[in-house]
């Protein structure tokens, strides 16, 4: 078994304490994050616990309690599921509160708050989830007007399914939106047309600023748009610009080391008053076993 802990020495970083071989990280209050890997870069502070999604130590999903444990070993104390491992839903809760975990927001196709909202709901009451969102919305080639006005209805009848039983539905953008469209993107127009009672988003920090947005602009254009968020950067020297939704992982950053301006980031979405915060470590550096 080999574990690596390269790029989720972030974890650590922002997370309240974690101590690895392989970086030195050092934490002011609870969410002040300095990293002291020989480039040293502070990037902010979120004012709030920062959680891990699951997807992260993908490579564990074999062991899923193991996968837990070190997470909470990490400091970290809430997470956000990419699926159950085959678990049921009241085996994966058990799991995870074993482990000293609370899951905080979970990830589901779309397929399945169309097919199956009932069972999307009662996995998220067996988990304690309060949020429930998607991340991809199906389409071929370039993301469209079309396929934009498709989600939007969408999300506004599954975030109405979804508030009819105590949850909030949530889009996380992927990067493939910010087509220009009107006086702005597609992101524009999917979030202004969305109710903003029934549908918010979760940012994926890479996602916005990848395809060439600034995220702290974003979350300052849409107050109370935008209540979780992914925090991911890219290497530097990465072109930007591309709508493809997706970057190798070997272009992706540890936190700190890539290109996003995280102080202001950090400071537009403490302002705006974000609920949740969770690392998303997509680089060839991660945890593997």
């Amino acid at each position: 078994m080999k574990r690596s802990f390269r790029s989720l020495a972030a974890i650590a970083a922002l997370a309240p304490a974690f101590a690895c071989a392989s970086r030195s990280v050092s934490v002011g209050s609870p969410a002040t994050v300095s990293a002291s890997t020989g480039n040293t870069r502070t990037i902010g502070s979120v004012g709030a616990p920062v959680g891990l999604q699951l997807w992260s130590l993908r490579s564990m999903s074999k062991e899923p309690g193991a996968m837990f444990r070190l997470a909470r070993s990490m400091g970290v104390s809430h997470v956000e599921t990419a699926g159950l491992y085959g678990m049921t839903p009241q085996l994966f809760a058990d799991s995870i509160r074993a482990a000293g975990l609370r899951v905080t927001s979970m990830h589901v196709g779309l397929d399945e708050f169309k097919k199956n909202p009932q069972n999307v709901i009662a996995t998220a009451k067996a988990l304690g989830a309060t949020y429930v969102g998607t991340a991809w919305y199906p389409h071929q080639g370039a993301f469209t007007e079309a396929d934009a006005r498709k989600a939007i209805a969408d999300f506004n009848a599954i975030g109405k399914t979804m508030k009819d039983a105590g949850l909030q539905f949530f889009y996380h953008n992927h990067g493939y939106e910010p087509v220009a469209f009107g006086d702005g993107t597609l992101l524009d127009l999917m979030i202004r047309e969305t109710d903003p009672n029934l549908v918010k988003f979760e940012m994926d920090v890479l996602w916005t600023f990848l395809p060439n947005v600034d995220p702290a602009a974003l979350i300052r254009k849409y107050p109370g748009r935008f209540k979780l968020m992914h925090i991911k950067d890219m290497k530097p020297g990465v072109a930007r610009g591309s709508l493809t939704g997706g970057l190798p992982d070997s272009l992706q950053a540890a936190i700190g080391q890539g290109q996003v301006n995280w102080p202001d980031v950090l400071k537009a979405a403490k302002a705006d008053g974000l609920e949740y915060y969770y690392l998303e470590d997509e680089t060839t550096d991660g945890v593997k076993f």
